[in-house]
């Protein structure tokens, strides 16, 4: 099959519903920050204020949307996905082919590309960042997931390969175009997983100048950058000299921050900065991320949560529409399911996930649960009490618990929530050390849900064996669009029947950007892109 023909077969063009919506001050809309301000002007230093570090500068390490802002910029892909349609398009590949059963996929690479140490980024280098990828530590559920069920990859000349798998891996081309997959020089893949973290080579329009874990990560611009993705409004180097991200946790103080004209973007916009910046003539731009919604998960093997009583009680108790009209940007809407609305082969299962009180306590009555002189129910002796586990990573985490908090007490359940650094976030994960965690997980493709809650990965949420797996197996192997939408809305109305997750609120990232800013983009996957932005003063 041709690269374009794949193209269309593997992703519906359902992502059309994710174009990006700009709010600018004077109500002007389009893709991109400052649409039409002329001209681009190259130089400057853009100056972004984000919430959290995850304390690891290797893309193919990292999960946080507050730490892939700044290292998609130091990578390139095989591919690129159009955040409007969801096709693929050419990057470091300029072509591809799939064979029939969908278990290998035959690349051909653009010639001259070459890191930024100088050297070449061809077939061989791509073979050993896949090959290391399923040797990465817990900090690479991303990129481990994408290569599910990896055989190995085939060299036949320096700008073709072939990657093989054991069984049909439909999602793996979507894959390619994450940063979770971009390339990284055959020096940094040797080096260990804490070694990356510290240090990486790419090949990408920016690489890393200086980074002080916790406070802030500079990017330089990359001299002699010509291989950009086809999605890309320009072809050469980037615009900006660099790009310096300042960690500030405050959200009133990034807000501030941009105001006074100290930075020029800002990330994890809260509901009550909305009118602030707007007002101030700041531009805002939102994009709702596809995958698995914010929502909790839960540890399988703790007693109190295996219960399921218990899980499906907890989503009866928590009205969504309060939580997202409380604490969340007005973009942002419940969620209607595990995936969020943007995601291919998203089914609406809103009926599924309403709010009901009454329904909640009926629930917890009729397996055993009776209130307790406090209010808390009670069974054998044993208090309705279990924490949730949530990282410091966005700002609408806490006050969205807090209140989630209030409606399960509402229904006997008492959450102690607790809040944990994002850099811990992996190692909770593997190790099990949480009874319900809260989290979403975004990718522009539907096999997040293999990915997520499938028995023969990582399986980090310890799910029992259930009619689930053949269902997440089946999807990974159906090429047929219209046949694998059918088996993911089935995946996910088995999710919520059994009550393995329980989805709250779509993520909508929402950036704050000065009006002199341009050229911001969002990809597929609603991370920013930065090989186009510039600034008014960019050049003196």
């Amino acid at each position: 099959m041709t690269a374009r023909s794949r193209r269309a077969l593997l992703l519906p063009a359902l992502l059309s519903a994710a174009a990006v919506a700009l709010a600018a001050c004077g109500g002007s809309g389009g893709a991109t920050s400052g649409a039409d301000a002329g001209p681009p002007r190259p130089g400057g230093t853009l100056r972004f204020a984000v919430s959290s570090d995850q304390g690891c500068v290797d893309p193919q390490q990292v999960g946080s949307n507050d730490t892939i802002y700044s290292l998609r910029q130091i990578v390139d892909s095989l591919t690129d996905q159009d955040p409007q349609t969801g096709e693929l398009e050419p990057w470091l590949a300029t072509s591809w082919q799939t064979s029939p059963d969908a278990k290998s996929y035959t690349f051909t690479l653009r010639d001259g590309v070459t890191f930024s140490d100088g050297t070449p980024l061809d077939a061989n280098a791509v073979k050993a960042n896949l090959d290391r990828v399923p040797q990465i530590g817990a900090r690479g559920t991303l990129p481990k997931g994408y290569l599910a069920g990896y055989q190995g990859t085939t060299v036949t000349s320096p700008t073709q390969f072939t990657v093989n798998f054991s069984r049909p891996n439909v999602q793996f081309l979507q894959g390619t175009s994450t940063h979770s997959l971009g390339i990284l020089s055959p020096a940094t893949v040797v080096k260990s997983d804490d070694e990356r973290c510290a240090s990486v080579i790419g090949s990408g329009p920016f690489t890393v100048q200086n980074y002080v874990k916790n406070a802030s990560l500079t990017l330089a611009k990359r001299p002699g950058y010509n291989w950009g993705s086809a999605l890309f409004a320009h072809q050469g180097e980037a615009y900006l000299d660099t790009v310096e991200f300042r960690i500030v946790p405050e959200s009133g103080v990034r807000t501030g921050s941009l105001q006074s004209g100290e930075v020029d973007a800002i990330g994890s916009i809260g509901q009550q900065d909305e009118a602030p910046l707007s007002d101030a003539g700041a531009q805002l731009l939102a994009r709702s991320n596809p995958g698995i919604t914010f929502g909790i998960g839960f540890n399988f093997t703790k007693p109190i949560v295996s219960d399921p009583a218990v899980r499906q009680a907890l989503s009866l108790a928590i009205n969504r529409q309060e939580v997202v009209g409380a604490v969340y940007t007005s973009q942002t809407t419940p969620a209607t399911s595990v995936l969020a609305s943007t995601t291919p082969s998203y089914a609406d299962e809103s009926a599924g996930l309403g709010f009901d009180l009454e329904k909640a306590k009926a629930t917890l009555d009729a397996a055993g649960w009776a209130p307790g002189p406090d209010g808390i129910r009670v069974k054998d002796g044993q208090r309705l009490s279990f924490p949730l586990s949530f990282a410091n990573n966005a700002g609408t985490n806490k006050p969205s618990l807090e209140l989630i908090q209030q409606q399960a007490k509402a229904a006997g359940i008492d959450l102690q929530v607790q809040e944990f650094p994002i850099a811990q976030f992996p190692t909770i994960q593997s190790s099990g050390d949480f009874v319900a965690i809260w989290g979403n997980l975004t990718r522009a493709d539907p096999d997040i849900l293999r990915s997520s809650f499938s028995t023969a990965g990582a399986n980090y949420y310890r799910v029992p064996p259930s009619p689930l797996e053949a269902l997440l197996q089946q999807e990974a192997a159906e090429p047929d669009p219209a046949k694998r939408t059918q088996i993911v809305a089935q995946a996910q109305q088995e999710l919520l029947a059994q009550g393995f997750y329980v989805p709250v609120a779509e993520l909508t990232t929402v950036l704050a950007v000065a009006q002199d800013v341009h050229g911001v983009t969002f990809d597929a996957s609603s991370r920013i892109q930065l090989h186009d932005a510039w600034k008014n003063d960019g050049a003196q």
